[in-house]
């Protein structure tokens, strides 16, 4: 779960905010791109956590609220997502009017309006008692209610949605937009006490508390800056890295080493860039990770595919890299993530870290998939194919999980096994097999290629195998992608 929340936009640790620079992508393309392999990833995690359920034998915990049916929850759902998409439109037309009205006063006409928002919520959550604390060393015998947590945290919702509206809509710079997603928090810290405290209408001293709303605010402050001294001493040595491999010239070499190990074997060449990645991001925070392995190997993929037929975005390159740097977290022997949860657990790292990488490998399999599909990061794909994508990529997810854990509704035999690996490749990789049927690439003479230009639709890109002599008098061969104007 702790790798899945460093790829799962919109933060994605912090590496979106880098990754949109080392792209040259907008915001809102980026976590567009990165959600759905991160989702239907999430989506196998709670089936991996079922099928190991079903093997034990265990049962759930008896719940406080009572169960709905289905078609009531699936309406909830419905409706809330009706909801959310209705007050984004109404946000984004009536906010994008005011800017265009009063341009010079449509950001006091704003903070104005989530100033009222934020009151009519604080009103609402000072209708609800406060939580108690749990008591950690208790035995939980009943699922508790989700209402009574969401009921008295509404407003800290408030912050998000403004780091949200500033880097998705106003598109201002991941720096600016954290400022004013942190400058919301502090205004709720400051003030939800003496307010919650008004509007319960308790006799109570609102200058002690808007004190202690201060000193909380200092406190966190405090907490953020001890928390950034390894973040920041992590990513200056990754600069420093960055720096000698700009320099020195290393990253040109390890392209040079990987192609000659990979022998022109594309899968075998990410082979060894996945198992670089891993390596070079053990030990490493999530931020600093990502520089690392973006600047060391993701120009390894970009050029030794280039020479190999292999031409993918961008976007899938670094994610790729990416995907496997954070991998190291849970992979032994450095796997940070899994001393941590064998710290928690009291079981063996190694062990743990053995059993993480196994659960993980519903992740680790999907850069491989969205290199030669890019389809599971949406690109160029409309709303209809998106949700055929979405739906398709989810239940092939879910029978390779299945595979991997070697359970469906019973334990698999060995061919069941082989069957759903099968089967989930069939659909992650539908054109696999296709070309071999109808092969989509064709040679054509050089002196062919304008008409064949003319004759391909605008926006479309047709991939060029170029082979020749140099100026030199070497034989050279490379890959080209050509997008008809």
């Amino acid at each position: 779960s702790s790798v899945n929340g460093q790829i799962m936009p919109p933060v994605m640790g912090a590496a979106a905010f880098l990754m949109i620079e080392y792209v040259n992508m907008p915001y809102s393309q980026l976590i567009t791109h990165a959600f759905l392999p991160a989702f239907i990833s999430y989506i196998a995690l709670v089936y991996i956590v079922h099928l190991e359920a079903c093997k034990m034998g265990l049962q759930g915990l008896p719940r406080t609220d009572p169960v709905n049916p289905f078609v009531v929850t699936l309406l909830r759902i419905l409706t809330s997502f009706l909801v959310i998409c209705i007050l984004y439109f109404a946000l984004d037309f009536g906010l994008g009017w005011i800017k265009t009205a009063i341009p010079d006063l449509a950001f006091p006409v704003v903070c104005t309006l989530l100033t009222v928002v934020y009151v009519a919520l604080i009103r609402r959550v000072a209708s609800f008692p406060d939580l108690e604390p749990d008591d950690p060393n208790a035995k939980i015998v009943r699922l508790p209610s989700a209402k009574p947590t969401v009921n008295a945290g509404l407003h800290y919702l408030l912050p998000v949605v403004v780091l949200m509206w500033c880097l998705m809509i106003e598109r201002l710079s991941p720096g600016l937009s954290a400022f004013w997603g942190t400058m919301a928090l502090a205004v709720i810290l400051v003030t939800q006490r003496p307010l919650l405290s008004f509007f319960r209408k308790e006799q109570t001293n609102k200058k002690e508390l808007f004190k202690l709303g201060i000193q909380e605010f200092i406190n966190g402050l405090e907490a953020g800056g001890r928390n950034m001294i390894g973040i920041g001493i992590a990513t200056a040595t990754a600069g420093i890295i960055v720096g000698s491999v700009s320099l020195t010239g290393f990253g040109v070499q390890l392209t040079s080493i990987i192609e000659v190990f990979s022998m022109g074997n594309i899968l075998l060449m990410l082979i060894l860039v996945a198992g670089f990645s891993l390596i070079l991001g053990m030990g490493l925070p999530t931020t600093a990770n990502y520089i690392v392995v973006s600047s060391l190997m993701a120009l390894v993929i970009v050029e030794v595919g280039k020479q190999n037929g292999l031409i993918v975005p961008l976007i899938a390159v670094h994610l790729f890299v990416f995907y496997f740097g954070i991998m190291a977290d849970v992979t032994p022997p450095v796997g940070l993530a899994s001393f941590a949860a064998a710290a928690i657990s009291g079981g063996s790292p190694i062990k743990t870290g053995v059993e993480a990488f196994y659960y993980s490998l519903r992740t680790a399999i999907l850069p491989f998939l969205f290199i030669f599909n890019t389809d599971l990061l949406l690109i160029d794909v409309g709303w209809a194919k998106g949700i055929m994508v979405f739906v398709v990529s989810t239940i092939a997810i879910l029978l390779f999980t299945a595979a991997t854990m070697n359970f469906f509704f019973t334990k698999n035999k060995w061919w069941e096994t082989v069957a759903l690996m099968l089967a989930a490749f069939v659909m992650f990789r539908p054109d696999f097999f296709m070309e071999y049927i109808s092969p989509t690439a064709r040679h054509i003479e050089p002196a062919h290629l304008v008409q064949e230009i003319a004759k391909t639709p605008v926006g479309q890109n047709l991939k060029i195998k170029v082979s020749g002599l140099n100026p030199y008098g070497k034989e050279i061969e490379f890959y080209s992608q050509l997008s008809v104007p």
